[in-house]
C-alpha cells in the first residue's frame, strides 16, 4: 500500500540537527547570539535594514499592527482569501476589520476591487489606518499600485509575506520594504523554511524596528539610549509600554539560520514541482493559479481549480487515496466569528469563485518525482471520469 502524500512538510537535515544540539550545548537557550545571527542573515537576504524576530507569523502580524500604531477604533482591512491571522492581528488591538475582494485567477487582492473600496471609504470618512496585503501561495501581489493607492491617502501597508520568503516582486526579494511598512514572515514547518514555530518582521525604519523589539519582549528596554532615566547601573530595565512576550529562543534561531542557507536550494525546488504539475494538468484542462508577471513565486503552495464545483469531491477522493490536499482559505468574512450577511457575501464575487473551485496540491522540497506523478495521474482521473 502507498504512503500518504500530505499537502506540505518540512525538510531537515543533518546540518538542521547539528545547529540545534550545538545551541543546546552552548550558554544560550533562548536570548542568545543565534537570534541576533538570524534576524541579521534575514534581513540581509532580503535587502531590508532590519529584521526583528518573533515567536510566530501571527505574532509578528500583532506586533506589526502595533508598531503602526493600530488601536481601540481604528480600521483595517485585509485580503478575502488568507487565514484568520491576516484580520484576527487587527482585531487583538481594539480595530475593526474589513475585507477586499480578490482576482480569483491569481488569489491575490484585486487592484480594481481595492480602487472601487478606497473611493467609497473615502466618501463615507471611513478609511482605514493599516492594510495587511496577503501574498498568497508565495505569489506577490502588485504592490507598487497598491501602494500608489494607499500613501497619498496616509494608509500604511503590512505585506504578510508568510506564504513568501524567496519570493522576488520587479527584481527585489519580497520583504524588502520599497512600498510596504512592514513585512510579515512565519517559519511554521510547511514555509519555505522552519525554525518549527517562529516568524520575522522586516522595516526601513528604524523607529518602527526599535518598537517592534521593545513590544515582542514586554514593552522592556536596557538600551542606554533608550532609558528614560539616565545614569543608571548595568541591571536596570525600564518597561516603557504594554508589551507581550513574543521572544524568539536561540534554539528556535539556530534552527531557522541553518534553514535559511538551504533558501535558494529550496525555492527552486518548489519551482520544478510548480513548473511539472502546470505543464502536466494544462493537458487535463485544469488551471493553477496565474502568476503575477514583474515577480518570482515562493511557490509556497500549488493552488489547482478544479471547474464545475467538483472540488470537495475530488479532495476526498484523493484523501481516500492518501494523497493529502488542503482548501486554502475558505473567506474569512465566512468563518463563524467573521461572519458577514448573505447580502455582504454576494459582494465577494472573486473569493466565492476561489473558494468554490480552489484545492492545493503537495509541494515541498522532497516531494520525489514518483510522488508527484501519483498526484498528478490520480487527480486527472478523478476529474476526467
Amino acid at each position: 500500500m502507498s504512503d500518504p502524500i500530505h499537502y506540505g512538510k518540512q525538510q531537515i537535515d543533518q546540518d538542521d540537527v547539528q545547529a540545534v544540539v550545538d545551541t543546546l550545548n552552548s550558554a544560550f537557550l533562548t536570548q542568545g547570539p543565534q537570534v541576533a545571527q538570524f534576524e541579521q542573515a534575514l534581513a540581509n537576504y532580503v535587502g531590508s535594514a532590519h529584521a526583528i524576530a518573533c515567536s510566530n507569523g501571527t505574532a509578528a502580524l500583532h506586533l506589526a499592527c502595533m508598531s503602526l500604531g493600530v488601536v481601540t477604533g481604528d480600521i483595517v482591512w485585509t485580503s478575502a482569501i488568507s487565514f484568520v491571522a491576516s484580520a484576527n492581528c487587527a482585531l487583538y488591538c481594539g480595530a475593526s476589520i474589513s475585507f477586499i475582494d480578490i482576482d480569483a485567477d491569481t488569489g491575490n487582492i484585486s487592484v480594481a476591487a481595492l480602487t472601487q473600496k478606497l473611493q467609497q471609504a473615502k466618501h463615507t470618512n471611513s478609511l482605514p489606518k493599516v492594510i495587511v496585503v496577503v501574498h498568497l501561495a508565495g505569489n506577490s501581489c502588485d504592490m507598487q499600485a497598491i501602494s500608489e493607492l494607499c500613501k497619498p491617502l496616509g494608509i500604511k501597508l503590512i505585506e504578510d509575506a508568510c506564504h513568501a520568503l524567496g519570493a522576488s516582486y520587479q527584481g527585489d526579494k519580497v520583504g524588502n520594504g520599497k512600498y510596504s511598512d512592514c513585512c510579515v514572515f512565519s517559519f511554521h514547518p510547511v514555509k519555505s523554511i522552519t525554525s518549527a514555530e517562529g516568524g520575522m518582521i522586516t522595516t526601513n525604519d528604524s523607529n518602527t524596528a526599535k518598537r517592534l523589539k521593545q513590544l515582542a519582549s514586554h514593552g522592556i528596554t536596557k538600551h542606554p539610549t533608550e532609558l528614560q532615566l539616565a545614569g543608571q547601573p548595568n541591571w536596570y530595565y525600564e518597561q516603557q509600554s504594554l508589551g507581550y512576550n513574543y521572544r524568539l529562543s536561540d534554539l528556535h534561531a539556530a534552527l531557522g539560520l541553518s534553514q535559511l542557507a538551504k533558501l535558494n536550494t529550496f525555492i527552486e525546488r518548489r519551482k520544478q514541482i510548480f513548473q511539472q504539475y502546470q505543464t502536466a494538468l494544462s493537458v487535463g484542462n485544469l488551471t493553477l493559479l496565474e502568476q503575477n508577471p514583474e515577480g518570482e513565486s515562493a511557490h509556497h503552495l500549488v493552488v489547482v481549480l478544479i471547474p464545475n464545483n467538483k472540488r470537495d469531491a475530488v479532495y476526498q477522493r484523493l484523501a481516500d487515496m492518501k494523497i493529502h490536499c488542503q482548501l486554502h482559505y475558505m473567506p474569512i468574512y465566512r468563518q463563524p466569528y467573521h461572519r458577514i450577511s448573505d447580502a455582504a457575501i454576494k459582494t465577494f464575487s472573486g473569493a466565492e469563485q476561489y473558494f468554490a473551485n480552489a484545492l492545493s496540491l503537495p509541494v515541498y522540497p522532497d516531494l520525489s518525482h514518483q510522488q508527484q506523478q501519483r498526484v498528478i495521474q490520480s487527480l486527472l482521473e478523478i476529474v476526467n471520469e
